[in-house]
């Protein structure tokens, strides 16, 4: 999972939710399960290096420093000091706080109103740009270009972005007070803050019975699950052949990669190839029939990272009935564990580097495409008529 997931995107977009759950450990690309305490991290950090520093930092500040010390302040910036050191761009130390919204990123459930917004700053405005399908938001029917203007009677304007989502989220069952403006009408909603499921893939039916899927990213626990839905709605549309879009796509959990990758092989293929720090290796393989044997195209581009290129690996592998259109992968062939530490906060770090199933190295070489196409400059939605890489999979298809 790398940091920036998605370097193309032009807008700041929040989802105003909050998570319900708190994990001891997510191993976001496998199904282990251990405990990590506060005690633990603070027995690794006690080299004597470390801690004869720290101890000589801290009386010169406690007996010198002339200004106010937040304590706790400082002891979360070692920690992230400490992990920062390790130069590696994956791993990373979140305080509480940042904890809480990488995990409610990550796990794809929340309790909220399922609305996205963005920050007009030409304007001074924020605009909702969308809601989440089958969310209290959608049902209350906020509409896309609505502009927020108040929060349970508090004004609001685009000065106020940072800080609008703490006041939308809250608790199951709790009502929140949206008033916008549309097309120069105020309306106002009173909507119930409800459990919300981030809905990562979407479908479409093409001409000549293409089934299009596109599968914005793979963070949350469902992201197969909803794969496998949208496929199952296409088959019964009528869809003859199709097409999966992993562009833009900056991964996420491993294991609903895998789960996808498993609807396209036989029984017990290999999947994936992880390795640890002692060199020991772990074979993933496929649990079920192959279940997608139609003409497939993927298309993938150089945004397209982590749990996307192990689909991509699956499928270029061991498939013969999908074809790789597109440009490289990004070419991050490494996994992150991430462990919540007692008090909230959390340890991310690179555990393991994968492979695909022939062995093939991805890390910081990607995966090749079967065609290879100027990148389109895709945003999320189609264009049948300028998107190329749409048009050469509608072609490729339409000749099969």
């Amino acid at each position: 999972m790398k940091k920036n997931q998605n370097l193309k995107i032009l807008m700041t977009i929040i989802i105003t939710a909050i998570i319900t759950f708190s994990v001891t450990l997510l191993w976001m690309y496998g199904n282990k399960e251990e405990t990590f305490s506060s005690t633990n991290i603070g027995t690794a950090l006690k080299s004597d290096k470390l801690s004869t520093k720290l101890k000589l930092i801290k009386s010169k500040i406690d007996n010198e420093y002339i200004g106010d010390v937040d304590e706790n302040k400082l002891i979360e910036w070692a920690v992230k000091g400490y992990v920062e050191g390790l130069g590696d761009i994956y791993s990373d130390y979140f305080t509480p706080e940042e904890m809480q919204e990488y995990t409610q990123d990550t796990l794809g459930e929340y309790v909220g109103i399922g609305v996205y917004i963005t920050r007009d700053t030409n304007a001074n405005k924020i605009l909702i740009s969308g809601t989440i399908k089958n969310s209290p938001a959608e049902q209350a029917e906020l509409k896309a270009g609505d502009i927020l203007t108040a929060v349970d009677g508090i004004p609001c304007t685009g000065d106020d972005f940072d800080h609008i989502t703490d006041k939308i989220k809250g608790k199951m069952g709790t009502k929140v007070k949206i008033k916008v403006l549309r097309n120069n009408e105020e309306k106002e909603f009173e909507i119930e803050r409800k459990n919300v499921e981030i809905i990562r893939v979407t479908s479409q039916m093409l001409d000549n019975n293409i089934g299009y899927i596109y599968i914005s990213s793979f963070d949350g626990t469902k992201v197969a699950e909803q794969f496998e839905e949208e496929y199952n709605n296409l088959k019964r549309q009528g869809a003859t052949s199709l097409i999966v879009d992993l562009r833009n796509n900056g991964g996420g959990i491993v294991d609903e990669a895998t789960d996808i990758g498993d609807l396209f092989t036989d029984k017990g293929t290999t999947l994936l190839i992880e390795e640890d720090k002692n060199g020991k290796e772990s074979v993933i393989k496929a649990k079920r029939d192959k279940e997608i044997t139609m003409n497939t195209v993927l298309l993938v581009n150089k945004y397209s990272a982590s749990a996307s290129e192990i689909l991509a690996g699956i499928i270029k592998d061991e498939t013969e009935n999908v074809t790789i259109i597109g440009d490289t992968t990004y070419g991050k062939g490494v996994i992150q564990s991430l462990y919540t530490l007692s008090d909230g906060s959390g340890l991310k770090i690179t555990t393991n580097q994968y492979f695909t199933p022939k062995h093939n190295e991805i890390n910081k070489k990607g995966i090749e495409p079967d065609i290879k196409i100027e990148s389109y400059d895709f945003d999320g939605e189609i264009d049948k008529d300028k998107d190329t890489e749409i048009k050469k999979a509608m072609e490729l298809l339409k000749n099969r």
